[in-house]
């Protein structure tokens, strides 16, 4: 049996002018006036004594008393209505440091959530932005709540992302319909429909919240990847009664929910209506999901029929158009015709981006040839391109396969380094690396920092360690699995 660690790997790599006598400079006088030094001089110099002060007789050994140039009440004398005085300067000073600091401290705190935000790094972004909000230059901004919402919605948050939306509105910060929208969204992106749908009918009740084709549509997706096409239907219903158009967004999104469960009679009735339609024309994305719904089954025979229908309808491809074709002559195993589409977009002069070296590392791993495997994530670094957390999934499963797992633990440690956000897919493929290195010791400590980094375990997490233990006959854990996977559903589920 093989044994290694992945949990350390995973660790972590904060003056009074009162008392001035004398002041020498130039007056300007006119003509009038004479000096004496020169008749005609319109410059002349002059000394000019503070106003006297009660003060004891000098002795007659002390200097003579000076002269008052300037009559009571006059410049630079004061007068007896003028009592304000000016501050020092070495406290207006520190006034404008202070102030100054305080502005570039705020904008340090505001690039530092942005930064997170621009990561995916939900956690510490939630706590910049609850540092910020105890400041007292603090306003809250719809923009700022967007980006969180989209972001926990995305990292698998959602009960965050209510409670988020709930200080938003203790903060009297209204909420809009694109805000409930992305709560919604946020529901969606996690399974949580009768969530999304509460969402929904919420919003049909606030006259400035009304839900638009965008909130449909978002709901419409999950509807679709529940195979819930029942549900699909009365939605287009109650959207014709609102009077809401389905877009192009909607109808691609029905037309790959109808593909990826073989509908294809279904799929291209959607797309014909779609042809026929005025308002919601196939575009790029159409062809990208049809490409994507035969490329991923492996037909790969209807995928390049559907890449000319679409190139004679007048569509023409894009980068993902491209990285689709890679991705589905790589799982084919057909090298070939991989090499022949990334020349092809050289020529083109389409960028290689980093889903397309994602797909032809994706393809090696899934052979364990770790070989050109690395070659290719090597050519990858050596570009300037970011690798993101799919890379280092591929990389770890690459090396599973291949049976190399002291390279598990060094792309691992590469990830912590480079800060690469760890997500559910990446703790799912240490995990399965864990359980293919039958070193469950291994895979439990990485399951507990799993959960202890906030990261939701989702079905694929269960699956794997309750195979692994049942092909060691613990029963036992496998059945304590199946109870904790039920808990944690129906917990995500009432925390909403």
């Amino acid at each position: 049996m093989a044994s290694f660690s992945f949990s350390s790997s995973l660790l972590p790599s904060s003056v009074s002018f009162d008392h001035v006598s004398t002041f020498l400079f130039p007056i300007f006088v006119s003509s009038s006036c004479s000096s004496s030094s020169h008749p005609n001089s319109r410059i002349v110099r002059c000394a000019f004594a503070a106003p006297t002060r009660k003060s004891p007789v000098p002795s007659t050994s002390s200097s003579p008393a000076k002269k008052r140039h300037w009559k009571q009440g006059e410049f630079p004398g004061t007068t007896e209505t003028s009592t304000r005085r000016r501050a020092p300067l070495k406290r207006v000073k520190k006034k404008l440091d202070r102030k100054n600091n305080a502005k570039a401290w705020a904008n340090t705190v505001t690039e530092a959530l942005s930064d997170h935000i621009t990561n995916k790094r939900w956690l510490q972004a939630l706590e910049v932005f609850e540092m910020l909000r105890e400041q007292p230059f603090y306003e809250p901004k719809e923009g700022t709540y967007m980006k969180l919402l989209v972001l926990l919605g995305r990292s698998g948050q959602p009960h965050r992302a209510r409670l988020l939306f709930d200080t938003m509105v203790q903060e009297r910060c209204e909420p809009t319909p694109e805000l409930y929208t992305a709560l919604l969204a946020a529901y969606c992106r996690n399974n949580l429909i009768d969530d999304a749908f509460s969402t929904l009918n919420l919003m049909k009740t606030l006259p400035r919240c009304q839900p638009d084709v965008y909130t449909y549509s978002i709901l419409i997706k999950a509807c679709v990847d529940d195979s819930r096409f029942e549900i699909v239907e009365s939605l287009y219903e109650e959207m014709a009664e609102r009077l809401i158009t389905p877009n192009t967004v909607t109808q691609n999104i029905v037309l790959s929910g109808y593909g990826k469960i073989g509908k294809y009679d279904q799929m291209e009735k959607v797309l014909i209506g779609m042809l026929e339609s005025t308002t919601c024309r196939p575009d790029v994305w159409t062809m990208n999901i049809i490409l994507s719904v035969f490329g991923n089954k492996g037909h790969i025979e209807m995928m390049e029929r559907w890449y000319e229908k679409f190139r004679n309808f007048g569509i023409e491809p894009e980068t993902r158009t491209f990285n689709i074709l890679i991705g589905a002559y790589g799982k084919k195993r057909m090298y070939d015709k991989m090499s022949s589409v990334m020349e092809y977009m050289r020529k083109l002069q389409f960028p290689w981006t980093t889903s397309t070296y994602n797909n032809v590392i994706e393809a090696f791993a899934d052979v364990g040839d770790a070989k050109n495997m690395e070659y290719t994530f090597e050519q990858m670094r050596a570009e300037g391109m970011r690798a993101d957390t799919k890379t280092f999934c591929c990389l770890i499963n690459g090396y599973a396969n291949a049976g190399l797992f002291h390279k598990v633990i060094g792309s691992v440690k590469l990830a912590g380094k480079l800060e690469i956000p760890e997500n559910t897919s990446f703790y799912n493929a240490v995990i399965s690396a864990c359980a293919k290195a039958e070193d469950l010791m291994e895979m439990d400590r990485v399951f507990k920092r799993m959960k202890d980094k906030h990261c939701q375990p989702d079905n694929k997490t269960y699956s794997i360690m309750m195979e692994a233990y049942g092909k060691e006959g613990m029963n036992d854990r496998v059945h304590y699995l199946e109870l904790e996977k039920k808990q944690v559903i129906d917990n995500a589920s009432n925390n909403e």
